[in-house]
């Protein structure tokens, strides 16, 4: 779920203290005449606010934590992208737990999983049939043993490969199912040519299912946050790996974490529509809003401060942007002396 700052704060004291704000585009014709007439399009920005009551001398620092609504899914097709490089053969152990996790989190039906290389010229020729409901760890171990070594970790070009020019993929993925694609690597995504920023693979990748697609990435984080015993190079930072997942709100692994399972379930139930949202940080509770679509929302819905959390008793539709708001405490370090 992506976390947004639409609120504005107002610097006049006055109530409402803060709003969300939408942003549309108008088009304006405008008219310029001198020896003949010519018309000329302009894009002007329109921002509409809604307002939001509250008490001006409430304290507190206001956050939007938000996600859209999957579309209905009609099963979902997972991908995991596994970097095959010589480097990679140490975390094989770790892939077929964090696959065994996957399998255990899975509904009992309605899904299927493949694993291809990393390396887009494999990718694009492998013809593995996935594993389905029923299949177990050692269905996964012999699917893991096909992936032959590769020099390339190119994950972005490995899926469009395999998606677009593979005829193979298009025996077993569904154009109805939701999309789940785990990138596995300890190095940079170097699909740079192709696609220069990650976002210019997103936008490509997010055109696909109606929307209905989510990603995962276990890979190296920065030195500050690795938890591998010697911290990883710059380069091999998976920065791409991870502007892509966070892009669209996926789930970001450390690679070097003894235990993948919880990421990995977590990335496998991103895939089901959201009853529920624990919010980033502690809420003041009367000051929880909830909105959908840029409008206060008519669903029934109520926090419980108890979990910090928002359920709804109406299930927003496939689809929707929904937008939660609310202000919070930041704590303030004790005074230890000098």
């Amino acid at each position: 779920m992506g976390k947004f700052l639409f609120f504005i704060l107002s610097t006049l004291g006055c109530s409402p203290d803060y709003s969300i704000v939408t942003g549309e585009t108008e088009t304006i014709v405008v008219t310029e005449t001198v020896t003949e007439t010519e018309t000329v399009e302009i894009e002007v920005p329109v921002y509409i606010e809604v307002e939001v009551p509250s008490d001006a001398e409430e304290p507190g620092l206001v956050w939007v934590d938000s996600f859209t609504q999957p579309m209905s899914l009609d099963g979902i097709d997972i991908l995991w992208v596994i970097d095959r490089s010589g480097s990679m053969n140490r975390f094989n152990a770790d892939v077929l737990a964090g696959v065994q996790a996957m399998l255990a989190a899975l509904p009992s039906a309605d899904w299927r999983v493949v694993m291809i290389n990393a390396d887009p010229n494999h990718s694009v020729t492998s013809n593995v049939f996935p594993l389905v409901p029923g299949d177990d760890i050692l269905d996964a171990e012999v699917m893991l043993s096909t992936l032959s070594s590769a020099h390339k970790e190119e994950g972005f070009n490995a899926v469009y490969e395999y998606i677009v020019n593979n005829p193979y993929s298009s025996t077993w993925m569904r154009n109805d199912a939701g999309l789940l694609v785990v990138f596995v690597s300890d190095e940079e995504e170097q699909s740079d040519y192709n696609y220069p920023a990650a976002l210019d693979f997103i936008s490509w990748y997010g055109s696909l299912r109606m929307g209905s697609v989510f990603m995962a990435s276990i890979v190296n984080l920065d030195s500050t946050l690795s938890m591998c015993d010697w911290p990883p190079s710059v380069i091999d930072v998976g920065d791409r790996y991870i502007d892509a997942t966070l892009s669209i709100g996926g789930t970001v692994i450390d690679i070097c974490d003894e235990d993948w399972s919880p990421g990995v379930t977590d990335a496998t139930h991103s895939v089901e529509p959201y009853e529920k949202l624990t919010l980033s940080h502690k809420a003041i509770a009367d000051s929880v809003r909830v909105f959908v679509n840029g409008s206060l929302s008519a669903y029934g819905w109520y926090y419980q401060e108890s979990d910090n959390t928002v359920y709804f008793s109406t299930i927003p539709s496939a689809g929707e942007l929904v937008e939660i708001g609310y202000r919070y405490e930041v704590a303030t370090p004790s005074d230890t002396g000098p």
